[in-house]
């Protein structure tokens, strides 16, 4: 039984399941690759060949405004996205214009002369790919029914850090390419998930009536606002659910400083670091995609997803602790392991948990993209808080402000409601006035 009237155009343009994961899959992690290889190591060798003298300055530099540009980038792609009419589809348009602006950027990269060139079109790439990114992240919204959000979260979950090994082995195995050769390489890998992935997806424009009520919700600024946020007051949930994003992520990108941390606070050698930091960046891998898929697979069949979230903030937590008083690598070792494991746990049903919270249908990707900001800005402020931290105490003080951060996760959570026990492929959206519900029976 079908309830509700929808578009009978938007019901044939829904891309089969296993179709649906694999385009997802293959385009999502051409991004990520894109993204996160530029961001660990390409852009710190161009800055160092540009400028080796300035080169810490220069790098943080350039990085930072690329993180505040990438900030903003998801929800205008969404918001963009939302508003596409072309038959070729809403979803599908945007992903192909960001990943053009992500080559066209790469390449530009590649042959920059000076730091302007390189900061630029790194903020271009910044931009394209995360457009891009919020096409894929509103397909699981469009697309995905509710029962089976669980197992897909877990495994588009495990994308970013698969992302980022992926691009390192590559970059270690081309180490004598030239700056062409290795930002080519990323571009055709770009290029070519993107091709295949919009091959593989069906989607429908964008319906006029939502282009309609847009224009009668910008009467009053409430509405406006509203429209840029969801409100708190109507839609708590939503600010939860960006909350805990926000706490897990700050825990989780602790990781970021293992380098600086085994050479301060250890007195590694840079070889030693090198070996170490590769080393428990490998461990924690096999752990989060463990644990993202069978958080995924568990919290579907089970119908629950706050034990999860709770379970994982424990986790990263603990392992912060253990971090905060590691005597030696071992103790850093099983540490990393847990807290990837325990964020695994979280990426597993997060997209679905989130998925299921959005306040409108017409307002997903937008809206998917503003709560990206709360996994954003984590990753941008963990470089600038830990030198304050370190200038108020030690290490050990570090990783205890991180760990209570990743507490607090497990308590922001807790105001979300919960999946119902039934278990339907509804796709629901609280809008006061027209709420919208698919039910497959």
């Amino acid at each position: 039984m079908i309830s509700e009237t929808v578009n009978s155009t938007e019901l044939k343009k829904t891309t089969p399941l296993k179709r649906l994961i694999t385009a997802l899959i293959i385009g999502d992690l051409g991004a990520y690759i894109g993204l996160l290889t530029v961001g660990s190591i390409l852009l710190t060798l161009r800055v160092n060949e540009i400028d080796p003298k300035g080169a810490i300055t220069s790098y943080g530099l350039i990085a930072g405004i690329g993180s505040a540009v990438a900030i903003f980038s998801m929800p205008i792609g969404g918001f963009i996205s939302d508003r596409i009419r072309l038959k070729f589809g809403k979803r599908k348009t945007i992903i192909v214009v960001g990943a053009i602006l992500g080559v066209l950027s790469l390449m530009c990269m590649a042959v920059s002369t000076n730091l302007l060139m390189l900061g630029f079109f790194n903020c271009l790439m910044a931009f394209g790919l995360n457009i891009a990114q919020a096409g894929y992240s509103a397909l699981l919204v469009d697309q995905v029914p509710e029962s089976k959000r669980g197992r897909v979260s877990g495994l588009l979950g495990v994308l970013g850090m698969a992302g980022m090994l992926i691009g390192l082995v590559l970059m270690s195995v081309m180490t004598k390419s030239s700056n062409i050769g290795k930002f080519g390489l990323i571009s055709v890998i770009l290029a070519i998930g993107t091709i295949i992935a919009v091959i593989l997806i069906k989607d429908a424009p964008a319906e006029r009536r939502n282009l309609e009520k847009s224009r009668e919700d910008k009467v009053q600024i409430g509405k406006v606002i509203s429209s840029i946020y969801p409100s708190p007051r109507k839609y708590p949930s939503f600010t939860w659910a960006m909350l805990t994003r926000a706490f897990l992520t700050l825990a989780a990108m602790s990781t970021t400083y293992n380098a600086m941390m085994f050479i301060q606070r250890y007195h590694y050698t840079p070889e030693a670091t090198t070996k170490f930091t590769a080393l428990v960046s490998f461990a924690g891998m096999p752990a989060m995609i463990i644990a993202s898929l069978l958080g995924g697979f568990l919290s579907d069949k089970l119908r629950k997803q706050k034990i999860f979230i709770i379970f994982s903030a424990i986790l990263a937590g603990s392992a912060l602790l253990v971090y905060a008083f590691a005597p030696n690598f071992t103790s850093i070792l099983i540490a990393t392991i847990i807290l990837q494991f325990g964020y695994g746990l979280y990426t597993g049903v997060d997209l679905a948990m989130v998925a299921r919270i959005l306040p409108r249908k017409e307002d997903t990707a937008k809206d998917m993209g503003i709560m990206n900001i709360a996994r954003t800005i984590p990753q941008t402020i963990v470089p600038f808080i830990v030198p304050f931290l370190l200038g108020i105490g030690s290490w050990s003080f570090v990783y205890c402000f991180l760990a209570v951060c990743g507490l607090l996760g497990a308590i922001t959570v807790l105001p979300i409601p919960d999946l119902s026990r039934k278990s339907t492929d509804d796709v629901s959206y609280n809008n006061n006035d027209n709420s919208i519900n698919i039910e497959i029976n």
